[in-house]
Formats: C-alpha cells, structure tokens, sequence
C-alpha cells in the first residue's frame, strides 16, 4: 500500500478524536508517518512534552517568525497563537515520511491559499452533545474555555460539511470504524 499523497491536512474540532486517530495511525506506521509538530504559545497540558506535541514559544518569538514568512499557516484561538512552520513540514519530509498537519480550520484556509496540494481529512463528532462530553471529560479546561471550543466547533463543522472543503469526511463515533476509514482515506488501495 501506498499513500494517495505527499502531505495530509487533518482538520476538525477539539475533541473530534483528531488526535487519538492519529497516535494510532504513527503506532501503527512508524517508518510511513511524520507529525509536523506545530507551534503554540500557550502553556503545556499534563503529559505534553515540548518538541513532541507542540513546539511550545513565547507570543513575541512567534509574532516575529510569522512576519518573517516562517510560517505556512498560523492562528489565535483562545488567544492563544498556533501555527505550522515550513520548517516542521520540511523535517518530516527530509526523515523521508509523509507529513501529516494536524490544524483548525483557520489553518486549512490557510494552506489552500499556498502552492502545497496537500489531502484534506475532516474529522467530526457524531453530535455537539457527544464533542461537548468529551472536552468535558479531559477535565483540562475552564468552562469559559469548554464553551468557546463549542462555540468554535459548530463553525468548524459547518465549514468541515461545505462542498469541496475536504476529500474524506469520518464522523468519529466509533473510534475503530472512524480509524479504518482514516486508513482508507491516506492509502491508494492495491498499488
């Protein structure tokens, strides 16, 4: 098997299992897969190890790098900036692994305005009640927070059920159907 492309843009709300879907498609493909780690400017959570889940900088540093053009897309949320460097992109291409962008819709607006021709995977809940449980059960936020991750994601979603906004939709209910199909939407079947 092969993968259809060269970059994968995998998009959809905080809590969609984004993540999840992914650590489990490196585990699974650890010679085949490279995470372009982005940057953000805010703090880490528990357990997230700089360099590994995000390059983790200071709100001038970023600024700066993002005016300077080092940037393919970049993003505030919560007020907080995230975005993906070119170079993040170029490491997992120099390693010889298939890039694969984990970013927000800003993000994939973004991207389609460069020359990059990259797949895009959106991945959405099966409901806002099931998403709204979920960021719930990280117990990681505040409910200011909890409530503009809802608020972000009905647009996300709206924008993720636009015609020509993605190649593959996988609406993640059940973590093992959502994965296979994550699995059919990367690799050329029989090549």
């Amino acid at each position: 098997m092969q993968t259809s492309a060269k970059i994968f843009v995998v998009f959809g709300p905080s809590g969609s299992g984004k993540s999840t879907l992914l650590k489990r498609l490196f585990k699974k493909y650890p010679d085949t897969f490279g995470f372009s780690v982005s940057h953000t400017t805010r703090k880490p959570r528990p357990g997230e190890v700089d360099g590994k889940d995000y390059h983790f900088v200071e709100k001038d540093d970023m600024i700066k790098q993002v005016a300077e053009g080092k940037f393919i897309e970049s993003a505030t949320f919560s007020g907080n900036m995230y975005g993906t460097s070119i170079k993040a992109v170029q490491d997992v291409g120099n390693a010889g692994k298939t890039c694969i962008l984990d970013i927000d819709v800003q993000g994939v607006e973004s991207i389609k305005k460069t020359i990059l021709k990259p797949k895009y995977i959106f991945v959405k809940p099966p409901s806002l009640e099931v998403l709204e449980k979920r960021l719930r059960d990280r117990g990681t936020e505040k409910e200011d927070a909890i409530l503009a991750r809802l608020e972000a994601a009905k647009k996300e979603i709206e924008y993720g059920d636009l015609p020509n906004s993605c190649d593959s939709v996988i609406i993640n209910g059940d973590l093992d159907e959502a994965y296979d199909k994550l699995e059919d939407a990367i690799f050329v079947k029989g090549e």
